[in-house]
């Protein structure tokens, strides 16, 4: 059994963990935030890298205390909210959202290119079945290949990026822009809530699971080490998904003058490739991006097909693979931008519950693990995360607007923070009156009560 492990060793698992969320899906919304916030990119990006990058982080930490997996942490607020929120983490980590996503991402920059446009429905139909039908056909059976073709890929991409971003700093496309109308004010919380869109945080609760299993396999067992080893290990995650975001949205904000606005990251990266690098760079980014989305998209259909296997257990692993197949491909022919403005509902609904429960994990200790405050932070959070789902898809928002204006900053996406905080302060003191134990949280992560 090992105690430590030396740098270069958490370098590399550093860099597995980054690899973990390096793919096609989760680059094309800096490109898009730079294009649109053009001169206030930065102050944009401030927002967007908090929920976009240092959150993941805390989530994965987050996990490690509240007990390893996503249903012990959503625990600590009720055993039924657990389910719910895990039901809706994973339909979003699969076919409602980051498959569908994923696919017509890879459309977008290595098929759409050649195709061109005419027709594009029916050859988006064609490639998403067959991508899909691959998809399905390795995530069949457990085998290493997949682990395997990412360890190649990955780098690759990773190079191929570095090598796009040096080309556009060495031979700029153009200037930054006039920020469009939607960033003109509120640059920040506009780029915090577009952080929402890389998933990231969601995902981390599911693959935080895996990445703490993977340091237990290289011998590291003690809890005080292993929480050591991640925070090293995170730390150059971090700084390596920052590195990425700060680059795609460099190139977004540089791209007007060259390639015009578009509606979304992945024609923004596709166009921008070619402009710099030439039909050889789409057809080397577009063969990358193919690869990645099809890694991306077994990891995850592999994921919600064994969460619902274990929550229903009359229904096969293989039968999931195939019903949530059929829902991703379904949803993946909406198109891109329908897709991105289909799942905005939900990821306003789940981004402040997620943020919400990370927080509580942090600050457990503080308030003495009460669930009542557990409860009365998530009800707050999740009234005005509703309201904010319900605007977002486009139901009576002028209404929901004029009657809630009262509560601070729910304008702007984030009224849920004052509502929590007064969720926090009302279930602080219900457990203070109701005299409930205490259950603290030891530097191993694990659970100490107390009268």
């Amino acid at each position: 059994m090992q105690n430590s492990l030396p740098f270069s060793k958490i370098l590399i698992i550093g860099l597995m963990l980054f690899a973990m969320f390096l793919g096609a899906g989760n680059v094309i919304f800096a490109p898009i935030v730079g294009q649109q916030a053009g001169t206030n990119t930065w102050i944009a990006m401030a927002g967007f890298l908090i929920t976009g990058v240092g959150l993941v982080y805390l989530a994965i930490v987050a996990l490690t205390r509240g007990g390893g997996t996503v249903d012990k942490l959503a625990s600590r607020v009720h055993p039924k909210f657990a389910v719910v929120f895990s039901i809706f983490l994973f339909l979003a980590l699969g076919p409602f959202y980051v498959i569908p996503r994923t696919t017509s991402v890879v459309f977008e920059i290595a098929i759409k290119p050649v195709t061109g446009t005419d027709n594009e429905s029916l050859y988006l139909f064609i490639f998403s079945a067959l991508f899909i039908f691959f998809t399905i056909l390795l995530s069949w059976n457990t085998t290493k290949f997949v682990d395997r073709l990412g360890k190649i890929i990955t780098p690759i991409f990773g190079l191929l990026l570095v090598l796009l971003v040096v080309k556009s700093i060495v031979t700029p496309m153009g200037g930054f822009a006039s920020p469009q109308e939607v960033y003109e004010g509120g640059s920040f919380l506009k780029g915090f809530t577009q952080g929402y869109y890389t998933m990231d945080v969601l995902a981390a609760f599911v693959f935080g699971g895996i990445f703490i299993k993977s340091i237990r396999g290289l011998g590291i067992n003690s809890e005080k080490e292993i929480s050591k080893l991640f925070v090293k290990a995170g730390l150059i995650t971090t700084i390596a998904l920052v590195g990425l975001q700060v680059s795609m949205a460099w190139i977004g904000a540089t791209s007007v003058d060259a390639i015009g606005y578009k509606d979304n990251g992945g024609e923004v990266l596709a166009q921008s490739s070619a402009y710099l690098l030439g039909q050889v760079g789409i057809f080397v980014i577009g063969t990358v991006i193919l690869l990645t989305g099809i890694t991306t998209n077994v990891a995850c259909l592999g994921a919600v097909s064994d969460y619902f296997e274990k929550l229903k257990g009359s229904i096969s692993y293989k039968t999931w693979l195939i019903v949530f197949g059929i829902l991703s491909l379904i949803f993946t022919n909406f198109g891109l931008n329908t897709v991105l403005t289909m799942a905005s509902p939900i990821l306003l609904l789940l981004y402040p519950l997620a943020i919400g429960l990370i927080a509580l994990v942090f600050l457990n200790n503080l308030f003495n693990g009460y669930q009542s405050v557990y409860v009365g932070t998530i009800i707050g959070i999740g009234v005005v995360a509703v309201l904010d789902a319900l605007k977002e898809a486009g139901v009576a928002p002028t209404a929901i607007n004029s009657i809630f204006d009262f509560i601070p900053l729910f304008e702007n996406g984030a009224g849920w923070v004052f509502t929590g905080l007064l969720g926090f302060v009302i279930g602080f003191v219900v457990a203070k009156l109701k005299k409930e134990p205490s259950t603290l949280i030891n530097h191993a992560g694990q659970e100490v009560e107390e009268v």
